[in-house]
C-alpha cells in the first residue's frame, strides 16, 4: 500500500531582525499506513514547524508534501480543508476542548461537521471515550476533569472521524511522567486499534521509543 504521509524536499526558512533562519533544509519523510513514528528532537529543533506544514496548517513552504496519496501543493485553500478535514487528526500538548462542551460533545462535534449522524455520532464518542476508561465521565465538562482526562479527550476528538494519519505535538507535555505514561500508552493502543498512522513529535526519548519508529531533526534534516 502507498505511504499514508509523503514528505519530499520540504523546506522552510523564516527572516528574524534581517537575518535568514532556515528551520527545515530538505526533510524527506514517509509514514506507511497504521505506523506510528516519533518525531524526536529538542525544543527549538523544529518539529512544530514541520507538523505545521503536514497539518498543512500554514504556508510559506517549498516540496512536496501528499497525504493518502493527494499533492497538498496542487490544492487551494478549500482543498486543504477538505484534507484536514477527511484525513487528519491533530493532538497538541494543550487539549484546546471547548470548555462549555461535555465531554462527549467535543467528541460528537467534530462528526457532525463531517456529517455523521448524530445518533451515529454519540455512539461513536461514547465507544472511543470508553476504550480511554471514561465512561462515566461523558457529560462532565473540561473543567471538571483533570489535566489526564481532558488529554485522552482531546486523543478521542482526534480519532472521531478515523483519519489516516494523526499528528500529536507533545500530546503529554503537560502532564507528569506518570500520568503521560498512561495517556501515550492508552494513545497507542487506540491509534493502533483504529488502524490510523500517527506521527507524534516529542522530545522525550524514552517515549519515543514506545513507539514503532524514530526519526530524529536536527540542523533542519531529518535522520
Amino acid at each position: 500500500m502507498s505511504d499514508v504521509l509523503a514528505v519530499t524536499g520540504l523546506r522552510r526558512s523564516f527572516v528574524q531582525g534581517g537575518a535568514r533562519i532556515d528551520v527545515l533544509r530538505g526533510v524527506d519523510l514517509h509514514v506507511g499506513p497504521g505506523e506510528i513514528v516519533a518525531l524526536l528532537g529538542p525544543s527549538g529543533s523544529g518539529k512544530s514547524t514541520l507538523l505545521q506544514a503536514v497539518g498543512l496548517l500554514e504556508g510559506g513552504f517549498e516540496g512536496s508534501i501528499r497525504i493518502a496519496g493527494e499533492e497538498a501543493a496542487q490544492v487551494d485553500n478549500a482543498g486543504r480543508t477538505r484534507i484536514r478535514r477527511d484525513a487528519l487528526g491533530f493532538v497538541y500538548q494543550f487539549h484546546h476542548l471547548l470548555p462549555d462542551f461535555s465531554a462527549v460533545e467535543n467528541v460528537v462535534l467534530p462528526q457532525l461537521i463531517h456529517g455523521a449522524e448524530t445518533d451515529a455520532a454519540h455512539k461513536r464518542a461514547e465507544g472511543l471515550l470508553g476504550a480511554l476508561g471514561l465512561g462515566h465521565r461523558l457529560t462532565h465538562r473540561p473543567s471538571q476533569l483533570s489535566g489526564g482526562e481532558q488529554q485522552r479527550v482531546a486523543v478521542a476528538r482526534a480519532l472521531a472521524n478515523r483519519p489516516a494519519l494523526v499528528l500529536a505535538d507533545e500530546p503529554t507535555g503537560n502532564l507528569d511522567e506518570g500520568t503521560a505514561d498512561v495517556v501515550l500508552g492508552e494513545f497507542l493502543r487506540l491509534v493502533r486499534g483504529e488502524g490510523s498512522a500517527a506521527l507524534v513529535a516529542t522530545h522525550n526519548e524514552r517515549l519515543a521509543q514506545k513507539m514503532d519508529r524514530v526519526v530524529r531533526l536536527h540542523d533542519g534534516h531529518l535522520n
